[in-house]
């Protein structure tokens, strides 16, 4: 009988907060909790786009990865699905074939493939084992409850990064909003203008020199718009 991961280990914490460790944490503990079990792999997609996949022996890179580059085996199909893929026997199973050979070649008999699907992201888990149908009872075992947890806790890291993101874009626009205003306020004496009309100015010389907008507005500044008038009134005449 399968045994519960010890109450320790926590693949929703923020010890596991890099993606690469969450997925090994995952195969890891996968591999203790089950019976028969050689080995785990585990992958993760967003948005179609593939990250580095974990696998708890060398030996099984080789069968995560002719999948991944084939597009063909049960990890593609698990994840096409949403729902577990199984192998009972490879030597009866002739579904993938170079999938298929170089799993015998390594000894594998058996595998399952467990999806978990999140918020635009996909997380597979796939366990490995030496005998035939030694893996039937995976699906509603401990390993199903590891992968949702760590799914889960993909997720969060995505939002918390995420989160970081746009506190730094504002904490950015913050710091840069007075020396704009200051900028827009010159623009507005030398043009004898509006507010929104300088700041049009503004963007539209940040765009034509590929500049940052602060960069800008902080060369006006320094000059007090000196020897820009004629470049800020061309500008200005082409809206």
């Amino acid at each position: 009988m399968p045994l519960i991961p010890e109450p320790d280990l926590d693949l929703a914490g923020p010890e596991s907060a890099l993606p690469g460790r969450r997925l090994s944490e995952l195969a890891e503990h996968a591999v203790r909790c089950t019976t028969a079990c050689c080995g785990a792999g585990t992958t993760v997609s967003e948005g179609g786009g593939e990250h580095p996949a974990s696998v708890t022996h060398p030996d099984l890179a080789g069968l995560v990865s002719v999948q991944l580059r084939s597009g063909d085996g049960p990890i593609p199909a698990a994840r096409e699905r949403g729902a577990p893929v199984e192998t009972r026997d490879l030597l009866r199973d002739e579904r993938w074939p170079e999938y298929r050979a170089m799993a015998l070649d390594s000894g594998v008999r058996s595998s399952i493939t467990l999806p978990f699907q999140r918020a635009g992201l996909t997380v597979t888990l796939t366990l490995f084992s030496f005998r035939p149908g030694a893996l039937d009872d995976v699906r509603h075992g401990p390993a199903q409850a590891l992968g949702d947890l760590a799914t889960t806790g993909l997720v969060r890291d995505r939002r918390y990064r995420a989160a970081l993101t746009e506190l730094d874009h504002l904490g950015t626009a913050l710091r840069t909003r007075p020396v704009v205003d200051q900028a827009c306020g010159i623009v507005m004496h030398v043009l004898t203008c509006d507010v929104d009309k300088a700041f049009t100015v503004l963007r539209r010389i940040s765009q034509t020199t590929n500049r940052k907008l602060a960069d800008v507005a902080s060369a006006v500044v320094e000059t007090r718009g000196k020897g820009l008038e004629r470049e800020l009134a061309g500008l200005a005449a082409e809206d």
